[in-house]
């Protein structure tokens, strides 16, 4: 119950306008003189601008006339509950729950809750980033962790963390084309979130159904684009449109948080002092400053140029660090989340077993064809007749090009290099190049640089290329006849080839006869079979169909640009266990497969040929070697020439024109990446350059040693001196002490869903046993708007409804049955209508909010009455700065208040309350007193609000002033920094 009256309300005070309750944060009289014709309304009229205090009323805010604002009314004070009956004690633990879970506060520096908002199997080292943000009055977070470790999860588990908080609101998630619904799903999925793809496919259908003066910037608060459609001249100056004019003030900033994953492709490319800022920086650069938060994603941060790092640090935080300057180690530990699985002190769990599977490299020889092996050679000879031929450096550029291609597609498949040498020769042929001007360096490197980008689309790659051949092959002089005659061979061998089985096929399907279908039988082994191009993608699947492999969905193909339904129904079926979905083969492009998780029942994954980019192989073994790998071990497969094993520790056996030879190569670039992961960023760009030498003629060993150790300075700026053991158990410790006062159980959390169904009137959950005899339910058929519920039940690849549960050792490690989380829809719903509760007025509440329960006599050994109330703290941005329950009481001597109880006998006794209900007789008498007892009880109630402000207050007065200080040192470190800079004598050799 409220008491309220009709009179002007004060800023502070607690209002009831349009049946919900706000907070006043200003009053504004009139300065126009009252009405005479409306003498019922005496004195100026008041502005009253109002937040919301309700949990669904968000940072919302209202502004009204006090005095026409029809049912406006001041609640002069939150009056105790007026009880005609007790409710069972199950039901008032199910409402006090359901206002614990709803309470946050910011300065709340040790209860975290996203983990237990979310649908995820959560590692205890995925703690560290969320538990780092809430300490931070400003989250800038560098998440590099190596990849497979949950980057995803934990960006995702520090976005909820600030939405729960209140500190964000607005969200966008910049990453890679194909990366946007991988994100969104992941974010929908196991946070609750939805988040929106801004894309050109929204931006026609939002005009369709806004009109075309739109913007897809402002039309939700959460949503995902990619770097490369944000960098556009239309999509940034839209979102221009969004941010403060020229010379107006960016505080408060107009967004919340910026999530840049893959960060390291939106750093200034080039090297030394002249590293410039690409289109992808420059969008990036001018977003940044108006998010209030930030959180930078990437397996290699530091791609080996002090500048590019610096930059891409400077975006981050740049009240940390600067560009061109050395970043301070102390604010960099502050800022950077890295995790290596190859560190001694974090690959092994508490108990000494390893955490993740290690991942060994195995070869699959081939024997290799005399013609085969003349094709090979056939090939190196145009190249050498063709280089040998270009007029300058510019058409040398493009000879070398178009030959690298073909190579590539040579190794790939012959349907794939029968596709890029037809598209060649009709290049050589065509009456265009005569009359069209040559392309320029520049031209070419663009068209070079394009074909390059991570695509989302296969079709959109072989256009970019064949645009790319059309132009380099340009350039080329008239074919000589012997030129001629090699093209014409090697387009008959491809002809033939592409028809059949070539020896890499044959010895493919001889190693999945031997592991996948062992003596004619399926067994329950996966692989995932890699390939850079479709033209192969298609080949291999029709030669695997051929031999009986694809029959009942056993085959399944990804590619580019194929239908997201139909994507996604491919992606379940290979996560789906091997006992229900009958897939064992998965044939993928690389367009179709970055960001895909296939570790659930795959460990073994073969590159069917071995990409040229050491970064897009470690991009390939991250789809298995990865958090949640269940395998003692990942196998990942490279093909090599007959006869490796015995050559595998002498030097090449023949010369470097050899096909066998380049293969051997090859593996042994796959081998070094192994050794280098952690280098990546600075030895990868010097193998890639090793092996496009090789692959040309020109090198025939790998020398990566003056890279790895230029790496070295970097490896160890980027590691930090941290027991990463005793960190983690520090991290799980703060998480179960979370658990343990929010008393976030599983049977506490089914309490609340189960009263809170019944309140609703809508049928019971159904007890239920899962295969192995765990306790889970069914969700009946609910009504109205309770139906939504059920979204998510079905399984993604049998489509059966599954099972709940809330507990998630029940839901570990399977997908035939659902966790329920907490940002679950059933449970939401469930906390909203009892949290609704609270501002329920006489008559219409569903819940007495009272009830009796036997206490111990050994705890108190008379009656007391114990009350609970809500403390909420506004600040002046209108959010809540802090949240909690409170409570206080005392006792009941001769039917009167006795003597109030302090904090510990309360929590005592809080603690030792039964679910025993006094007998009917004793709850009578109790509800007699009951009246007489609320103004003693009000008045302890509003002692302990007191009590607790005043230490709030100071808390947060100490948070304030530690922040400040912390900023005026980081500034101070800062200028230091920049200063010493500028007046070093030293300076880099710069390299042009």
């Amino acid at each position: 119950m409220t008491t309220t009256t009709l009179s002007v309300p004060e800023q502070g005070q607690l209002v009831q306008v349009r049946s919900r309750q706000w907070v006043v944060n200003n009053v504004k009289p009139s300065s126009l003189p009252s009405d005479p014709l409306k003498p019922e309304i005496a004195g100026p009229q008041n502005l009253l601008t109002l937040s919301s205090v309700e949990d669904d009323g968000l940072g919302e805010e209202l502004q009204v006339v006090w005095e026409i604002e029809p049912g406006a009314r001041v609640i002069e004070k939150v009056a105790l509950p007026e009880p005609t009956s007790f409710d069972d004690p199950d039901k008032l633990d199910a409402f006090l729950d359901a206002v614990r879970w709803g309470a946050a506060s910011t300065a709340d520096l040790k209860n975290i809750q996203s983990p237990f908002r979310s649908g995820i199997e959560i590692e205890d080292y995925q703690l560290d980033p969320v538990v780092r943000a809430i300490q931070m009055p400003r989250v800038n977070l560098l998440i590099a962790d190596d990849v497979g470790l949950g980057k995803t999860i934990e960006a995702g588990m520090v976005t909820l963390e600030l939405i729960i908080r209140h500190r964000a609101r607005k969200i966008l998630i910049v990453v890679p084309s194909s990366l946007q619904i991988q994100w969104r799903d992941q974010m929908r999925d196991k946070f609750g979130l939805e988040f929106r793809i801004v894309d050109s496919e929204l931006m026609r259908e939002l005009r369709r159904r806004r009109g075309i003066h739109v913007n897809p910037w402002s039309h939700f608060p959460r949503l995902i684009t990619s770097i490369d459609f944000l960098k556009r001249e239309r999509p940034l100056r839209l979102f221009r449109e969004t941010l403060p004019a020229l010379g107006e003030p960016i505080y408060p900033r107009k967004y919340d948080l910026l999530i840049c994953d893959e960060a390291h492709n939106s750093a200034p490319s080039g090297r030394g002092k002249y590293a410039t800022d690409s289109l992808r920086t420059q969008a990036l650069r001018e977003l940044a400053p108006h998010f209030e938060h930030k959180l930078f994603l990437t397996a290699t941060p530091h791609n080996g140029y002090r500048e590019s790092f610096s930059a891409l640090l400077e975006l981050l935080d740049n009240q940390r660090f600067s560009r061109g300057t050395d970043p301070d180690r102390k604010q960099l530990e502050a800022i950077m989340v890295r995790r290596l699985k190859t560190d001694p002190t974090f690959a092994k769990k508490w108990d000494g077993t390893p955490r993740f599977p290690p991942r060994i490299l195995e070869s699959i020889e081939v024997p290799y064809t005399d013609e085969e092996r003349e094709i090979h050679a056939a090939l190196r000879q145009y190249t050498k007749l063709r280089s040998e031929r270009a007029a300058d450096n510019t058409e040398r550029f493009a000879t070398e090009f178009v030959l690298k291609t073909l190579k590539k597609r040579l190794f790939s498949s012959p349907a794939a290099f029968l596709t890029t040498l037809e598209r060649h020769e009709v290049s050589l042929r065509s009456a265009k190049k005569k009359v069209v001007s040559k392309p320029s360096m520049s031209v070419l490197q663009r068209e070079f640089d394009r074909m390059e980008e991570e695509y989302a689309d296969d079709f959109e790659y072989d256009e970019a290329t064949a645009d790319a051949l059309d132009s380099a092959t340009r350039l080329f002089v008239e074919p000589t006849e012997q030129e001629t005659a090699l093209v014409k061979q090697m387009k008959q061998w491809a002809d033939r080839a592409r028809a059949q089985q070539d020896s890499k096929a044959k010895q493919l399907i001889q190693w999945l006869k031997e592991n996948v279908k062992p003596g004619g039988k399926w067994s329950n082994e996966r692989v995932i079979i890699f390939t850079e191009y479709r033209a192969t993608q298609n080949w291999l699947q029709e030669v695997l169909a051929t031999e009986g492999f694809s029959g009942g969905d056993r085959l399944l193909t990804m590619y580019g640009g194929m239908d997201s339904d139909q994507r996604e129904a491919v992606k379940a079926a290979f996560q789906t266990s091997p006992d229900v979905s009958p897939v064992r083969i998965l044939l993928a492009t690389d367009a179709a497969s970055e960001g895909l998780d296939f570790q659930n029942f795959c460990s073994r994954l073969i590159h069917y040929e071995i990409p040229w980019n050491p970064n897009r192989m470690e991009q390939r073994n991250g789809r298995v070697d990865r958090h949640g790998q269940k395998a003692d071990k990942v196998l990942v497969y490279h093909f090599v020439g007959d006869g490796y094993r015995e050559r595998a520790n002498r030097q090449f056996s023949g010369h470097a024109s050899d096909m066998e030879a380049d293969l051997e190569f090859l593996m042994r670039v796959a081998q070094k990446i192994e050794t280098i992961r952690e280098d990546l960023g600075k030895v990868g760009p010097v193998i890639a350059q090793q092996v496009e030498e090789a692959m040309l003629g020109r090198r025939t060993t790998l020398h990566t040693e003056d890279a790895e150790l230029e790496a070295q300075p970097i490896r160890k700026m980027l590691r930090f001196e941290r027991d990463l053991q005793k960190q983690v158990q520090a991290l799980m410790e703060q998480y179960r002490e979370t658990r343990r006062e929010l008393r976030l159980s599983p049977d506490n959390i089914t309490k609340v869903v189960t009263v809170a169904l019944g309140l609703a009137g809508q049928p019971a959950l159904i007890p239920a046993k899962t295969e192995d005899g765990k306790t889970c339910f069914q969700l009946p058929p609910l009504r109205g708007s309770w139906a939504a519920c059920a979204e998510g039940l079905e399984h993604p690849h049998t489509k059966e409804i599954r099972p709940i549960t809330f507990n998630e050792s029940v839901s570990k490690g399977r997908d035939d049955v659902v966790l329920v989380h907490l940002n679950h829809r059933l449970p939401q719903m469930c906390l909203r209508l009892l949290r609704a509760e609270v501002w329920a007025e006489k008559g219409r509440s569903k819940l007495q909010r009272v009830a009796a329960r036997v206490i111990p006599n050994d705890i108190i050994d008379t009656p007391a009455i114990i009350a609970h109330a809500r403390l909420v703290v506004i600040g002046g941005d209108s959010y809540r700065l802090h949240e909690e329950i409170i409570a206080a009481g005392g006792l009941v001597k001769e039917g009167k208040w006795g003597s109030r109880l302090n904090v510990g006998q309360i929590d005592a006794a809080l603690a030792a309350a039964t679910d025993q209900e006094p007998s009917s007789s004793v709850k009578v008498k109790l509800l007699e007193l009951y009246a007489n007892l609320v103004p003693s009880l009000a008045s302890a109630l509003e002692a302990r609000m007191k009590d607790r402000v005043g230490g709030l207050e100071k808390r947060l007065a100490e948070r304030a002033d530690k922040e400040a200080k912390d900023i005026t040192a980081i500034l101070t470190e800062l200028k230091k920094a920049i200063e010493s800079e500028l007046d070093s004598p030293y300076y880099q050799q710069l390299t042009l």
